[in-house]
């Protein structure tokens, strides 16, 4: 039997890191634990007909402009908090099915959106949190090709959220492929923070320094959410500039 090719995993901090292009026909994963992909998953978990990233308020007008006002909710925050005359903001909890049900919704947000936009030329672009990690590796199982993970980060720096839910998709592959893995130094790190702190994950974002600051302006329930593994069973996913549930493909019998 021939050798099957090793899996290469790699991973940014940051998005800082990397430039658009050079995600160009890769498998991307983008992950904003607190909040933008345990919000995103909670909207299409709860109904959502789609969600359109962007990285710009203009770009939140433009896109809002051509589209019906009665099925289109605008949703972001900037430092936490909800734009000004926008109908949602970035808590996972206000993303409830009677508010998102049908919609099509435009999401800016500090850290999440723009680094979506980031990879809209990526072979396969899947948004992973917590809440929605046995969709995300259970996707990469069938994959079986090499993988880039992207933590949002917080403006460009480390988050310490975003990097265990890293480590966690990696220890989990590691776990549950055949094929052998390869991590780069960034993702052997991550591996080994979930390894050291990943058991408590609750305690890992309420302990971290947006964690902290999201309870002090009263998201303290959106930390509980965005902790709850495996809540979430939704794979979203980006194709072109729009991001859906991914469907899992009909089986049939031999």
């Amino acid at each position: 039997m021939p050798l099957r090719k090793p899996i290469k995993l790699e991973v940014h901090f940051t998005p800082a890191e990397i430039d658009e292009m050079a995600l160009k026909d890769k498998n991307v994963v983008v992950i904003d634990v607190l909040r933008s992909s345990t919000t995103i998953a909670t909207a299409l978990r709860n109904g959502a007909k789609e969600i359109i990233p962007v990285n710009t308020i203009d770009g939140v007008i433009k896109i809002s402009s051509n589209l019906f006002g009665d099925v289109t909710l605008r949703a972001g925050e900037r430092n936490g908090k909800m734009i000004e005359g926008f109908n949602l903001g970035n808590s996972p909890l206000d993303y409830r099915p009677e508010v998102v049900q049908g919609k099509s919704i435009i999401l800016l947000t500090t850290n999440g959106s723009p680094t979506i936009v980031k990879g809209r030329y990526a072979k396969n672009l899947v948004i992973a949190s917590f809440v929605n990690l046995a969709a995300v590796v259970g996707f990469l199982r069938k994959l079986q090709e090499d993988v880039v993970i992207i933590c949002a980060g917080k403006e460009n720096s480390f988050c310490i959220e975003d990097a265990v839910c890293a480590g966690r998709i990696i220890n989990e592959l590691n776990e549950h492929v055949e094929e052998e893995v390869i991590s780069d130094d960034a993702a052997a790190a991550a591996s080994m923070l979930d390894k050291s702190v990943g058991r408590s994950i609750l305690k890992v974002l309420r302990s971290s320094e947006h964690g902290r600051y999201l309870a002090e302006i009263g998201f303290g329930d959106d930390i509980k959410a965005c902790a709850a593994v495996d809540s979430v069973p939704v794979l979203p996913s980006l194709a072109g500039s729009v991001i859906r549930a991914a469907k899992e493909k009909s089986k049939h019998p031999s």
